[in-house]
């Protein structure tokens, strides 16, 4: 399989965890499959190339073979298809991952879907980002949640 279709693979199979998180009843069933066969799935896939980068029986392709200890040798690595495809895996399986306690922590918290919308949309495109985002504005009503009990 090419690098082209592991990549679009990852893709496809992180958005149909991105879709059922944003639209399906969140109940346990689907909380379940969610972590399961999205994040686990992207998980296993990452360790698997990581493995076989670092065994040397999977080929990088270009020039990879960087280490993780230098810039240059990080641009190394991501210089080549499957070192760029590592790298995405990565970003999609800890957004995904970030995206779902989000929404847990946004339905404990009583906000409505079309509030978390945003935060999601956010995390699914700029991770960092929209945790940020989530992080500055589920503070207050953590706070007063807390002072109820």
């Amino acid at each position: 399989m090419s690098w082209d279709s592991v990549f679009l693979l990852a893709n496809y199979w992180a958005i149909g965890g991105w879709l059922l998180l944003a639209f399906a009843p969140r109940g346990p069933k689907v909380l379940a499959l969610i972590l399961y066969a999205g994040v686990f799935l992207l998980c296993l896939a990452y360790a698997v190339m990581l493995g076989g980068f670092l065994s040397g029986t999977i080929d990088a392709g270009g020039t990879g073979g960087g280490n993780f200890t230098t810039l240059a040798g990080v641009m190394k690595l991501f210089d080549s298809p499957g070192g760029a495809t590592l790298g995405w895996t990565h970003y999609l399986a800890f957004d995904l991952f970030t995206g779902m306690w989000i929404a847990r922590d946004a339905d404990a918290k009583g906000f409505s879907r079309i509030v978390q919308f945003p935060f999601l949309f956010l995390t699914l495109m700029v991770g960092p980002v929209g945790l940020l985002a989530w992080l500055i504005v589920r503070e207050r009503r953590a706070r007063t949640q807390a002072k109820a009990k």
